[in-house]
């Protein structure tokens, strides 16, 4: 992410603006919301935040999907 924002800082107005759609963009192409707090220094909870407030449809959890138990 190119400007790195002080831990904790608010992040408010145009700032938030530019720093969701960014979070949105890399969310979409697949980075997780993990991996986006990491990137960016901001809690799994401020990315989530974010991501929900810019009405981005989350995906659900445990990445790859299992398949149906087998049965015997």
């Amino acid at each position: 992410m190119a400007e790195s924002v002080k831990k904790g800082a608010r992040i408010t107005g145009t700032d938030r603006s530019k720093l969701a759609g960014e979070l949105k963009k890399k969310y979409t192409s697949g980075s997780s919301i993990r991996a986006l707090a990491e990137e960016t220094g901001r809690s799994y909870g401020f990315v989530h935040r974010i991501l929900t407030e810019n009405e981005v449809q989350l995906r659900g959890r445990g990445g790859a999907t299992r398949g149906k138990a087998k049965q015997h």
